[in-house]
């Protein structure tokens, strides 16, 4: 089961015992379909939630941390943390398709209570029971709690690689800051809103340090070059290790959301063209979306677009706009 993960979930396999130990002497529990609990055979020095598949169609980070949890198992990698793995859409996965009724990762901190109906929705409140169980059963004193979401993003981006912070009101991580820069992350995206990521819930309803990690685009399973990825794998296994951040000096663009485009109903219209990367810069007063008599201009000298999607249901968000603001956030560091 942990020498392929992935294969053993997309056939809808369960192991024969819910627990066991692997070669390497990590303790696994199996707590449901793609959740396994991996302890060390030692004590654990902190707690680390790495999730994949939130949306079913992202693979490369799913394949990466199946071989990882296959390097864990033999002993190829260390590990000394309590740690939680998750595959998260499963039903998505095996469709090859983002999800099948709503965007799973628009469900948590209870958002899929109003859902009943989807098949998403059930999803959900497993994933928060497992990550709220397993941060609970950490020890309560000086023990760090991390959650890594790794995903890959719809279209290209300026910056192929990187990472959003769910904002919290807490002072900014200089940790956060050292992994993502080991990672090799060109750039941050914090939010100023709460929302219904997981993320966002393993941060607010845990305190985790929690981050969601953008790994480059959609692509079918087996079709990706996962060597792309190497950075945010090594930075993985030195944060499951309890080893140090090794690149923590790279330089890093930090970038604040300043404004979302809503998607209020069918008549919607985007004026962005469907190649346009990811952190596109566009001028003051350019009207980039409308909907009735909703207009989105750019407000600020320049403004950058993330995630447009004019495909979103109505009610949604069809896109971000941020601002530069590395030179406050670097210094704001705690």
């Amino acid at each position: 089961m942990l020498a392929d993960l992935l294969s053993f979930v997309l056939a809808g396999k369960r192991p024969a015992l819910s627990e066991g130990t692997a070669p390497s002497g990590v303790r696994w529990t199996w707590l449901g379909d793609g959740v396994v609990c991996l302890e060390p055979p030692g004590a654990a020095t902190h707690s680390v939630i790495a999730s994949a598949g939130i949306h079913g169609d992202e693979t490369a980070p799913i394949e990466m941390l199946s071989t990882l949890v296959a390097d864990i198992a033999s002993g190829a990698v260390a590990l000394n943390a309590r740690m939680l793995v998750i595959l998260g859409n499963i039903a998505a996965m095996r469709a090859a398709d983002r999800y099948l009724d709503d965007d799973l990762n628009r469900l948590f901190n209870g958002r899929h209570l109003a859902l009943p109906a989807s098949r998403e929705a059930p999803r959900a409140a497993q994933l928060e029971d497992a990550a709220l169980g397993f941060f609970a059963a950490a020890p309560q004193t000086a023990h760090p709690k991390w959650h890594i979401d790794m995903h890959t993003a719809i279209r290209a981006s300026v910056f192929e690689q990187f990472a959003l912070l769910p904002h919290t009101g807490a002072p900014l991580s200089r940790a956060m800051f050292d992994r993502l820069r080991d990672a090799h992350l060109e750039a941050v995206l914090l939010h100023r809103e709460k929302s219904n990521t997981f993320t966002h819930f393993t941060a607010e309803r845990a305190g985790a340090l929690s981050c969601t990690l953008e790994l480059g685009k959609v692509r079918p399973f087996g079709q990706n070059d996962l060597a792309r990825f190497a950075a945010s794998d090594r930075a993985l296994r030195r944060l499951i290790a309890g080893e140090a951040a090794v690149d923590a000096a790279r330089p890093l663009r930090v970038f604040t959301v300043v404004g979302q485009i809503d998607k209020l109903s069918d008549a919607f219209q985007l004026d962005v063209a469907s190649d346009v990367p990811n952190f596109t810069p566009f001028p003051a007063g350019t009207e980039l979306a409308r909907d009735g008599e909703y207009r989105y201009r750019v407000t600020h000298d320049e403004e950058r677009i993330v995630f447009p999607n004019p495909k979103v249901k109505p009610g949604l968000r069809a896109g971000l706009m941020v601002v530069d603001t590395t030179d406050e956030a670097l210094l704001s560091l705690a």
